[in-house]
């Protein structure tokens, strides 16, 4: 591996690239030449010489010093936080603050801070230091500035400096279900689980047996035409919702079919019906053809005027993202899924032909839309749903890394996605060949740009019906693992992002919704994340197989966080009565994925779990000879003895299914997403049987000590 130039070294330092890295065993690793001019190529930095190189880094800094103010600022409320102002060389200058309520603050006072004038452009250019007050209230301003004929103003954002907890919960702990929804099915589900069998779930879970919330699958999204990409973590969108998770009997307008239009919606239903009552493989392609047949009926029907008043509201509030994704939706129909296969005009999306074709497919464009607006009602009716059966938290969303490179997303927001790379991760203790999720990544250049917009308008959505808020990865928010385009997933590197920014702005959009937020911090961690998650009042994510202490042995319960999700398993290992009997060992050596010998990995694996029961014995939770069960509800004790303060029971583990829903570095070489939820004899469980079963209560007795 040859040298990088040091020119080359320090560009990539200025936009957060990492050149060297410590790996998950604790070993150092330099990153390989090629991978670091292809992610600052992915940023659109050619570095492909020493000279080039250094003529990016000229070229960086005098873009910072032609900047009156900074492209917007991000501050944590209580902080007098200060920040340069660039003016000519000696010039006077006024700054102030405009509130986003229409008031204004003139007390950003200069502070004595000495910098050196700096040439640029044939004058020099000084800088000033201002400091913010410290008691501006939260929310997104605009910072402005003049000097002489010069003025520039720049977005101030105020984040909460802790966002903890809703007060609802006050010194409280809850638990509620973790569940994949699609694989939640009734006797009225279409062949998967909708946002009405969320409802459902909500209410018998709190109502009955005292849940405080429920954890969702992400629900963005997929492609509206099939094949329909199983997996909740590979969406077309992350602002939007998929219309799979519609019921279709439950939108208003249904109500005012014909009679004729009942009969055709019965009979799309009635195969679905029938499959939702079977253990097979769920068919998201069937499902939703027949599904989207069903909605262009009731699209048919028309607004009354209250309703269509509604949904003028919804598509003003929602504005050009949601006229984008509309509009993507609508291509797809025509020209189909992979928008880099269109005709190039459309591949622009604010360009004059998208604007045409737009016009040409406005019925179109406005039964997307209409989607959507469903969506978001019955969205709020789950929530409503929750929290009038007690659930203090109610609903809690999950927000998936990244989206689908042929997706909305990718289209819509070309600027501010990389292209040539996609997310992934490195290698670790459970995937050791690395992972590669084949998702564009956020350009921390151009979201600042853009003052964050994308990212915040996204969080709304999500945000705008949940108790809470899952962030998949919450690492992204501070550094993302990039793979350049032809290398494998050991040949990326790390890109930084401002983690004060990602942070701040989450902290602040889940705070007026009054939503607690949860990291899944998970996997290769540096320490002084979890301690920034911690301080900003960011829950992190605990599972039982994973806590250790320094020398490898089970964490003791009474040492692991207080502002934690605590679980016994996750959607990336198989149910406990699964993962108690060596699943995932099984399924990676089946599929090739393990890196040392089966028996080797066995013998590991059996020693682990064996040191989790003989701690479950030794403190007396779980006597010799019990039974799978009886395991499974004294792991789930397990978690009664912590300070955590979020608790979550897989929902697989309260029906003994067995199966794992995800192999995580597989693609079609396992049914991941795909396995509807099913008890210990591989019997589909639907919700109506929940009520009649004893697990459920039992551990959920079992988490509450």
């Amino acid at each position: 591996m040859s040298e990088l130039d040091p020119a080359v070294r320090e560009l990539a330092a200025a936009y957060g690239v990492a050149t060297e890295y410590w790996d998950w065993q604790g070993g150092y690793v330099e990153v390989g030449v090629a991978t670091v001019l292809a992610v600052l190529g992915a940023l659109g930095i050619d570095a492909s010489s020493p000279e080039r190189a250094r003529d990016a880094l000229t070229e960086r800094r005098d873009a910072y010093w032609r900047r009156m103010l900074p492209t917007v600022l991000v501050v944590r409320t209580g902080t007098a936080a200060w920040f340069p102002v660039h003016v000519p060389h000696g010039a006077p200058v006024e700054v102030w603050v405009e509130l986003e309520d229409g008031g204004v603050r003139g007390d950003v006072a200069q502070r004595d801070h000495w910098v050196d004038p700096q040439p640029l452009d044939g004058g020099l250019v000084g800088e000033a230091t201002f400091a913010l007050p410290g008691d501006l209230p939260l929310g997104w301003h605009r910072l402005r500035a003049r000097s002489g004929l010069i003025e520039a103003d720049v977005p101030l954002v105020v984040t909460p400096a802790v966002l903890g907890l809703p007060p609802a919960l006050g010194d409280r702990r809850v638990w509620g279900f973790l569940t994949q929804l699609y694989q939640v099915r009734s006797t009225r589900s279409w062949g998967t689980g909708d946002l009405v069998d969320l409802a459902d779930l909500a209410a018998w879970s709190g109502h009955e047996l005292g849940a405080g919330f429920v954890l969702v699958n992400p629900l963005h999204a997929a492609c509206p035409v099939p094949p329909i990409e199983p997996s909740p973590y590979l969406p077309v969108t992350r602002r939007f919702a998929g219309p799979l998770y519609l019921r279709v009997e439950a939108i208003p307008e249904f109500a005012y079919l014909d009679e004729a239009g009942r009969e055709t919606v019965q009979r799309l239903a009635a195969p679905l019906l029938a499959a939702s009552r079977t253990a097979a493989l769920l068919d998201r392609d069937r499902a939703w053809t027949a599904k989207r047949a069903a909605l262009e009926l009731v699209a048919a029907v028309p607004l009354s005027v209250g309703r269509t008043a509604a949904f003028a509201a919804y598509q003003e509030r929602e504005g050009l993202g949601l006229r984008d994704f509309a509009t993507w939706s609508a291509l797809v129909e025509e020209y189909g899924a992979n928008w880099h296969e269109w005709p190039v005009g459309l591949q622009d999306p604010h360009g004059a032909e998208v604007e045409r074709e737009r016009v040409r497919l406005a019925d179109r464009v406005a039964f997307h839309s209409r989607l959507q607006w469903w969506l978001d009602e019955q969205l709020d009716q789950a929530q409503l749903a929750a929290r009038q059966a007690g659930m203090p938290v109610g609903v809690v969303h999950d927000l998936a890394v990244g989206v689908h490179p042929d997706g909305a997303d990718a289209w819509a927001l070309q600027g501010v996605l990389a292209a040539g790379v996609s997310v992934g991760a490195p290698p670790d203790a459970f995937n050791q060949q690395g992972q590669d999720w084949s998702q564009p990544p956020w350009r921390p250049d151009a979201l600042a740009e853009l003052a964050y917009a994308p990212y915040r308008d996204m969080l709304r959505t999500v945000l705008r019906h949940a108790g809470g808020l899952r962030v998949d990865h919450v690492l992204g928010l501070f550094r993302l693992w990039w793979i350049p385009q032809g290398l494998g997933p050991k040949e990326g590197t790390y890109v930084r992002y401002d983690h004060e920014a990602m942070v701040g702005i989450l902290a602040l959009e889940a705070q007026r919704v009054g939503a607690l937020v949860v990291g899944e911090d998970l996997g290769t961690v540096e320490p002084w994340v979890r301690d920034v998650l911690r301080d900003r009042g960011i829950a992190g994510t605990s599972v039982l197989w994973f806590e250790r202490d320094g020398a490898g042995r089970p964490l003791g319960p009474e040492h692991w966080r207080e502002l934690c999700l605590a679980t016994v398993t996750t959607h990336d290992l198989p149910p406990s009565a699964g993962y108690l009997t060596g699943e995932h060992v099984r399924i990676r050596d089946g599929l090739g994925l393990l890196t040392r010998p089966v028996e080797e990995e066995q013998a590991v694996d059996a020693e682990d779990r064996e040191a989790w029961l003989s701690l479950l014995r030794d403190r007396g939770l779980l006597r010799p000879g019990a039974s799978a069960a009886e395991t499974i509800e004294a792991l789930h004790r397990v978690l009664a003895a912590t300070p955590s303060r979020l608790l979550g029971v897989a929902l697989p583990d309260a029906v003994g299914q067995v199966q794992a829903q995800n192999q995580p570095g597989t693609h079609r070489e396992y049914p991941n997403w795909q396995i509807p939820l099913t008890d210990g004899a591989g019997l589909p469980v639907l919700l109506e049987d929940l009520p009649g079963l004893a697990a459920p209560a039992a551990l959920g007795r079992a988490v509450t000590g």
